[in-house]
């Protein structure tokens, strides 16, 4: 049976797992180091594809967390990855921020209103009534229907925020067609991590805060799973479902090596 001891790499989530609102979570920052120090591979993982992953490493950073660009892993690069496996110089009409158009860019995707190959749906403050109607037309035509993530929500100072996956429902109602999502829980935005990191599932862990996304993914793509109980799971939750992360923890802390017991009575050395 596998244990943590076998794993070589390790894909984490961020918020709720390393950070929430800006503020690490104790361990988070300890755990980054212990990695660094000891050339683990890792990534951190978003769903969130508003933000490059320039912009992620510098929020992170603000919050005291070290964690370089090339380190992150958003559901927009995972997109940009499939796409470009599926359509190497394809087009696409996107909605979505930078995170998504530069992902798309980098992969040789052309940004079009006219007859693009796809519909690429992903997380923006920026909605438009325009633009949806052009989304809904071109599918109507033909193009092909992708959301980089399927969360109906997102979190914000304020309270809840409408995401991808209600803007996506959006376009559904009216087109009658539902999007290829590549994101969390698709399994497939791990395998596309483990890609990058050259790494196999047989020795690669998965750290994260959620049942329905985290786990079920990390399980479906044959990873060593661990449950972080600093974000919305708690028991009642992992109760729910019918299956279970191969660990559940308090938070990140527990998965520092323990230090080495060192006395200063002499008479204990």
């Amino acid at each position: 049976m596998r244990t943590r001891s076998d794993i070589e790499c390790w894909l984490t989530d961020m918020d709720g797992v390393l950070v929430h609102e800006n503020t690490p979570i104790p361990g988070a920052s300890d755990l980054l180091q212990q990695w660094r120090e000891q050339g683990v591979p890792f990534l951190v993982l978003t769903n969130n594809s508003i933000f490059t992953p320039r912009d992620l490493s510098a929020r992170l950073r603000a919050s005291g967390l070290l964690v370089p660009e090339e380190s992150i892993w958003t559901s927009a690069l995972a997109t940009a990855d499939f796409l470009k496996s599926q359509m190497p110089g394809g087009s696409a009409f996107v909605i979505g921020e930078a995170g998504l158009t530069t992902a798309l860019h980098e992969a040789g995707f052309i940004m079009t209103e006219t007859d693009p190959d796809y519909v690429v749906v992903g997380e923006t403050r920026n909605y438009s009534f325009e633009a949806i109607t052009k989304a809904i037309r071109f599918i109507g035509r033909g193009a092909r229907f992708i959301a980089t993530n399927p969360d109906a929500t997102g979190p914000s100072t304020e309270g809840l925020l409408p995401a991808t996956g209600a803007i996506s429902a959006l376009i559904t109602k009216a087109t009658g067609m539902e999007p290829y999502v590549v994101g969390k829980p698709n399994p497939m935005m791990f395998r596309s991590a483990m890609n990058r990191l050259g790494a196999h599932s047989e020795n690669t862990g998965m750290i994260g805060d959620r049942m329905d996304t985290d786990v079920v993914a990390g399980i479906e793509a044959g990873l060593h799973t661990v449950l972080v109980l600093t974000g919305i799971s708690d028991g009642a939750e992992i109760a729910r479902y019918p299956f279970r992360p191969d660990e559940v923890l308090e938070s990140v802390a527990e998965l520092l090596d323990a230090e080495p017991f060192e006395s200063e009575d002499p008479e204990l050395l």
